[in-house]
């Protein structure tokens, strides 16, 4: 047999010297959205077979490279979701029946600004926004609304939600209660991830510690009344839209994740117990074979984690369950059509990876809220992937290329570096108060946008094949429209359930929830009873802005 490391100079030497001399490669260098080098020629010495058992394995078995479940898609499917909400809970409602009737087989709710920031549509710190990039909630109302016609019991449903996690949960918990549906049979997944509101959104309403305490107390009281539900989803998502790229992605998803397990730990919580039921959340950007990398590293880095460190014995504690979708950033305004081609790649990089759940975006998006006929184009992109294709019928198509193997391990190597240098530092909160997980961001958008501009980086339409368009051609589009009238609906319908509920009730049990802070117990149970007093957002939020402020980020230089 020859010598493979001898094979490989002589065709460098040879046959590749030749053709380059002739015709030089297109680029001085190529290297992934993250600036990992990428060579003209992967070969076995790149991805030794020898590391299979240990590093690669098989699907459903630690170290769970290749997926979670041994069958992965053909046994089921992944959840395909459309990420809706807008304007009234009636809006919504009307959007959600009409994904479910085209054959969505998950929901996923976008709230307005005001509900994620603890403030009632009639608040004037709302004005102009209710209703503009979510669904208004204010009261069990409108959540009894959103869901009016659709059982839950029947359906999968993620909130996209954080700072009012728990109120937000509460109130599908008492829908699924009028509905006859109880706590232990509701399926979904609150997001509930307020770390990364400080490190990339922004939507945190309280001080880090106590907003910790309440993303705990979900997890907490999950794990004993609603056990089939996923108390948190640690999006990794929402750092990749601020700025980072694919590696640090990963690693303060992961950073974050650590965070949480150890909270809970010291709340005498044991890691068997609530680990199963996190979930996690990553973006599809660009790059399609860093991106799988990315998804295919991160379970085996996980599930490491687990066992390593924290010494989960419960093999479901290891699972890395996953929900993509397309990043935002990704969708061009210019020549939007070409959208639909960049959210079917976008679409790929999330069954190559794995993933159990996909949320496909809409060419639209760059504009508006996305029109039906956008939401329908999205979400058939996925079943034509699913039934089409081809990619769903084997697991990990993608494993024993010698590419892919390379990258998969250089992503794992270099996010265990940044977990290492965090822990260096005392932890991930610690990283997040000293400055540095917002510098490491900041850096790294600053030379993505440095390369896009300098057409380093091509953005078909944007930079590259630019087409001389009417300036007016949104305007000629077929866009969502927001309703002026939103805003002033929503208040009406405020003010008439103000009117008709018993306030005596609400007093009450606003009341016993400043008890309940002020002795630091799980406020779930009384949250729940003050959503079924018809208490609204705002009112409830206000009781733990007395108790604990407001919080202000630090300016870092």
């Amino acid at each position: 047999m020859p010598d493979l490391k001898a094979e490989l100079k002589r065709w460098q030497e040879g046959t590749l010297r030749r053709t380059l001399e002739r015709s030089p490669e297109r680029s001085p260098g190529f290297s992934t959205d993250s600036g990992i080098e990428v060579k003209a020629l992967y070969t076995p010495l790149d991805a030794p077979a020898d590391d299979y058992a240990e590093r690669i394995g098989f699907p459903g078995e630690y170290p769970y490279t290749r997926g979670v479940y041994p069958s992965m898609y053909r046994g089921q499917l992944w959840t395909m979701r459309q990420y809706a909400g807008f304007g009234t809970a009636e809006e919504t409602n009307r959007r959600f029946r009409y994904l479910l009737e085209r054959g969505s087989t998950g929901l996923s709710i976008a709230f307005d600004l005001p509900t994620q920031l603890g403030l009632d549509s009639d608040d004037p710190l709302a004005e102009g926004a209710v209703g503009r990039v979510g669904v208004a909630v204010d009261t069990l109302a409108d959540m009894e609304t959103i869901f009016q016609g659709i059982p839950l019991d029947k359906v999968s449903t993620s909130m996209t939600i954080n700072a009012t996690a728990p109120i937000l949960l509460a109130m599908y918990i008492a829908v699924g209660e009028g509905q006859g549906v109880p706590q232990t049979k509701l399926t979904g997944t609150t997001q509930n991830d307020i770390l990364k509101e400080f490190i990339a959104r922004g939507t945190y309403i309280f001080p880090p510690e106590p907003s910790l305490k309440l993303a705990l107390d979900i997890v907490q009281y999950c794990f004993a009344q609603v056990p089939r539900w996923n108390t948190m989803n640690i999006a990794g998502y929402h750092i990749r839209e601020a700025g980072a790229d694919a590696i640090q992605e990963l690693a303060f998803t992961l950073a974050d994740a650590i965070t949480y397990i150890e909270r809970a730990r010291e709340r005498g919580l044991a890691v068997d117990e609530f680990a199963p039921r996190l979930s996690y959340s990553l973006g599809c950007f660009r790059d399609l074979f860093e991106e799988v990398a990315k998804y295919r590293a991160s379970r085996r880095l996980f599930a490491r984690i687990m066992k390593e460190r924290f010494g989960a014995k419960d093999p479901r504690s290891y699972l890395f369950r996953t929900f993509s979708g397309s990043c935002g950033s990704t969708l061009v305004s210019q020549q939007p059509l070409n959208n639909i081609v960049r959210v079917a790649m976008h679409a790929l990089m999330g069954v190559l990876g794995g993933h159990q759940a996909i949320h496909t975006a809409c060419w639209d998006e760059g504009f508006a809220i996305p029109s039906e006929s956008a939401a329908q184009i999205a979400l058939r992109t996925q079943q034509i992937l699913a039934h089409e294709s081809g990619v769903a019928n084997t697991i990990d198509p993608l494993a024993g290329s010698y590419y892919v193997e390379s990258l998969t391990n250089e992503i794992e190597t270099r996010a265990q570096d940044y977990l290492d240098r965090i822990d260096a530092m005392g932890g991930m909160l610690k990283a997040i108060d000293s400055g540095f997980i917002s510098r490491e961001i900041q850096e790294s958008s600053i030379r993505y946008q440095k390369q896009v501009d300098s057409g380093e980086k091509v953005i078909v339409g944007l930079n590259r094949f630019q087409e001389q368009e009417d300036a007016g051609q949104s305007s000629a589009m077929e866009l969502f429209q927001v309703d002026p009238e939103v805003e002033a609906r929503q208040r009406d319908t405020l003010s008439a359930v103000r009117a008709g509920r018993n306030q005596a009730s609400v007093d009450r049990v606003l009341a016993q929830l400043g008890e309940v802070i002020e002795r630091n117990e799980n406020v779930m149970p009384v949250v729940i009873e003050a959503v079924k007093a018809y208490a609204s957002v705002g009112e409830i939020t206000a009781v733990m802005r007395r108790a604990w402020g407001e919080y202000r980020s630090p300016v870092y230089i």
